[in-house]
């Protein structure tokens, strides 16, 4: 990892990394792999327990081996959800109504990071936007 500006991915893009999925564009790729550091937050593992425990999503490991080891392999930082994010989260005005998405969204705002998504209203909010 190179020069660039630290990025955090959101939980489809971390997903996407994961998979090797076309979906992550080379310039997000690119970016993710300049970027001095690449954060996830800690709300990306709950969102992916959830969906693997309801069958929406299949993994080959339990949801918490998966994270684990998708963290290490990629050397990603998790940001863990610390009480002003889910305080600044609250406050932020009602253009996504996804709780993940907002403490994501308030990481970002708060850390000065870039975010790796596909999600247009992110940019609503903002943050800095890699699709």
């Amino acid at each position: 990892m190179a020069g660039g500006h630290p990025v955090i991915l959101d939980t489809c893009a971390l997903l996407w990394l994961a998979a090797g999925d076309k979906k992550l564009s080379r310039a997000a790729l690119r970016e993710i792999n300049e970027s001095p550091v690449v954060y996830v937050s800690a709300i990306s593992g709950f969102e992916v327990a959830i969906k693997s425990h309801r069958g929406k999503l299949k993994l080959p490991l339990s949801a918490t081996e998966w994270f684990e080891k998708v963290v290490e392999h990629h050397g990603l930082t998790v940001l863990p959800l610390a009480l002003d994010v889910c305080m600044k989260a609250a406050e932020l005005p009602p253009i996504h109504d996804d709780p993940c998405d907002r403490f994501i969204i308030t990481t970002a705002r708060l850390n000065d990071l870039r975010v790796v998504t596909a999600d247009e209203r992110f940019e609503k909010y903002g943050v800095a936007v890699l699709s």
